[in-house]
C-alpha cells in the first residue's frame, strides 16, 4: 500500500520519540510504500484533484540521525494512494482548519483520510469534551471576565487555558486567595476577544495527566502517566513531565469503551484522552502522541496496533 503521511518538516522530528515516526516504521516494516509532504504542498485547481505537490517517496535508514532517504520526489493527487494520515501537530489555527477543508475535497475525490477531516474540524481538542459532561470536571468556556470571577469564587481552585493551545502552553492556575486572576484573565481573553476554557484544579495531577489512547475504537492497554516536575502544575513532556506508563485503571476502562466506538464512527481511528483522577480534560485527534514512551516502558507495541487497525480499515 501506499501511505500519504502529511506532517511536520521530516527534519524536525525526534525519531526517539515521535509517533508518526513510530507508524511510519511499522508500516515500512510490512512492506508499505512511505510518502510524506507538508500542509503547504497541498493544492486544489479548478479540473483537477487536490495534490501533494513534491510529495517525497522516502525509505527509512535506520540511521538515528539521517533517519531517511529519499527515492523519488513529485506531485501526487491524495485519491491515488491508499490512505491519507493526517499527523500535521497543532495548534490548531487557520491554516490547520483550511487543510481539512482540502482534505474533505480530496474524500469527495476517493482519498482515504485517518483521521477523517470532518471530524477533525468537529472535535477541536479542548472543546470536544463537551459532549460527554459525565466524564468531565466542573469546566466553563467563556470569554467573559465576569464569568471567569464567578467560578473560581464557587470552585476556589481553577485552571485557566487558551483554547488553541499544545504541550501546556498558555496554562495557568489560580489558587483560593485569587491571586493574579485579574493580569491572568487579560492575558488570555485579550480583553474579552478570545474564549478561554476554565477547569477546577484536581489534585489528582500529583499522580499524572495520563494519556489514554485509543486506536480502532479500542483503548492501548497501558496509559503514559505525564507527572509534573519541580512544582510544575502541568505534566505536559514538552513542559518537562516525566513520562510513565501505567496498565489502565478500571476508570479508564470505562471511559475509553464508552467514548472509542462512538469516535470512531465518526472516523477517528486515533484518539488520545486526557485525563486526570477520574475525568477527561482533553480529547486529542489531530496528531496524538506517546506511541514510544508506551512501547518502551510497556513492551506493547502500539504502533503494531495502529497498522493492524489503519489496514482493517482500508480493508
Amino acid at each position: 500500500m501506499k501511505l500519504l503521511f502529511v506532517a511536520d518538516p521530516l527534519s524536525t522530528f525526534k525519531t526517539y520519540k515521535d509517533s508518526t515516526f513510530a507508524m511510519m516504521r511499522e508500516a515500512a516494516r510490512r512492506g508499505h510504500d512511505i510518502l510524506a509532504c507538508e500542509v503547504g504542498q497541498l493544492v486544489w485547481q479548478r479540473g483537477g484533484r487536490v495534490t501533494a505537490r513534491e510529495a517525497r517517496h522516502i525509505r527509512l535508514t535506520g540511521d538515528a540521525q539521517d533517519w531517511f532517504a529519499v527515492q523519488w520526489t513529485g506531485d501526487v493527487a491524495l485519491a491515488d494512494v491508499d490512505a491519507v494520515l493526517m499527523r500535521k501537530d497543532p495548534p490548531f489555527d487557520s491554516e490547520f482548519f483550511y487543510a481539512t477543508h482540502l482534505l474533505s475535497q480530496a474524500e469527495r475525490e476517493g482519498a482515504r483520510v485517518f483521521n477523517k477531516a470532518s471530524s477533525l474540524r468537529e472535535h477541536p481538542e479542548k472543546l470536544a469534551i463537551m459532549e460527554f459532561p459525565q466524564f468531565i470536571s466542573p469546566t466553563l468556556v467563556t470569554r467573559d471576565p465576569a464569568e471567569i470571577r464567578a467560578f473560581h469564587a464557587e470552585q476556589r481552585d481553577i485552571i485557566l487555558k487558551p483554547l488553541d493551545g499544545m504541550g501546556g502552553m498558555g496554562i495557568f492556575r489560580v489558587k483560593d486567595d485569587g491571586l493574579n486572576l485579574g493580569s491572568i484573565i487579560e492575558t488570555l481573553n485579550k480583553d474579552g476577544t478570545q474564549t478561554v476554557m476554565v477547569q477546577r484544579f484536581i489534585p489528582a495531577i500529583a499522580e499524572g495527566d495520563k494519556r489514554i489512547l485509543i486506536i480502532g475504537g479500542k483503548p492501548v492497554p497501558h496509559c503514559l502517566a505525564r507527572i509534573p516536575q519541580g512544582g510544575e502544575v502541568r505534566g505536559n513532556l514538552a513542559a518537562g513531565g516525566k513520562g510513565v506508563a501505567r496498565p489502565l485503571t478500571a476508570r479508564d476502562r470505562e471511559i475509553a469503551e464508552e467514548l472509542g466506538p462512538i469516535l470512531l464512527q465518526r472516523g477517528l481511528l486515533l484518539v488520545g484522552l486526557d485525563v486526570i483522577g477520574e475525568n477527561v480534560t482533553e480529547i486529542n485527534v489531530t496528531s496524538p502522541t506517546c506511541f514510544q514512551e508506551i512501547t518502551d516502558q510497556s513492551g506493547f507495541d502500539v504502533a503494531r496496533m495502529f497498522i493492524d487497525a489503519l489496514e482493517g480499515a482500508l480493508a
